[in-house]
C-alpha cells in the first residue's frame, strides 16, 4: 500500500475508527508502544542514563551477590548500535545521541586502558564509532558543543598507542580540528 492509498483510506474512516485503530495497534505491535510511551511522556535523561549503565556494563560486567566468579566484559559495539539506532528512531535530541554516541567510545577506551586488547577488530570497531560519532554531530551542527571530547578520545588513542591512531587523526585532519 502507498503513503497515498493509506491517506485515503484513513480519511474514509470516522474519528472513532481511527481511534480503534490506534489502540489495536498500540495493543499489538511493541514498536507503536515504545514510540507513543516516549512521545507522551519523554524522559530523555532517564533513558540516556539506563543506556549507559547497558553499555558500561559491557566492558564493566556487575558481579551477582552470590557469584563465586565474577563475569567477563563482552565488548559487544553492537549494544550500543543498537541503543543509538533506537534513540534516532524515536527522535530523541541530537545532544543526548551525540553524548551517548561518545560515551561508548569513552568507556571502551576507559576499558582498553587498564586490560591489553589483542583483538584487532575491538580498535577498527572503535573507530568506526568515533567516524559515526563525529560525522552525527557535524551533521546535526552540534560540533562545536562536542570538540574537547573528539580531542580528549584521540588524545587517549595516541596515550594508549594504538594500531589505529592515525586513523583517528585523519578523521580530525578533515575537520581542520
Amino acid at each position: 500500500m502507498s503513503k497515498r492509498d493509506l491517506k485515503k483510506y484513513l480519511t474514509e474512516l470516522s474519528k472513532e475508527q481511527l481511534e480503534e485503530q490506534l489502540i489495536e495497534l498500540y495493543e499489538k505491535f511493541a514498536p507503536v508502544k515504545v514510540y507513543y510511551d516516549f512521545v507522551f511522556n519523554p524522559k530523555e535523561d532517564k533513558l540516556l542514563q539506563e543506556s549507559k549503565v547497558k553499555i558500561s556494563h559491557e566492558y564493566f560486567p556487575v558481579k551477582k551477590p552470590n557469584a563465586k566468579w565474577r563475569p567477563r566484559a563482552k565488548m559487544r559495539r553492537s549494544v550500543a548500535q543498537k541503543i543509538i539506532k533506537h534513540f534516532i528512531m524515536l527522535g530523541v535530541d541530537p545532544f543526548i545521541i551525540a553524548d551517548l554516541m561518545f560515551y561508548n567510545i569513552e568507556i571502551a577506551q576507559t576499558y582498553s586502558a587498564n586490560n591489553y586488547i589483542k583483538q584487532e577488530l575491538f580498535y577498527k570497531s572503535i573507530f568506526n564509532s568515533f567516524e559515526q560519532a563525529v560525522n552525527f554531530v557535524i551533521s546535526n551542527g552540534i560540533l562545536a558543543e562536542f570538540k574537547a571530547r573528539i580531542d580528549a578520545i584521540h588524545q587517549q588513542t595516541l596515550q594508549q598507542k594504538w594500531k589505529n591512531k592515525y586513523d583517528f587523526e585523519a578523521i580530525l585532519d578533515k575537520m581542520d580540528f
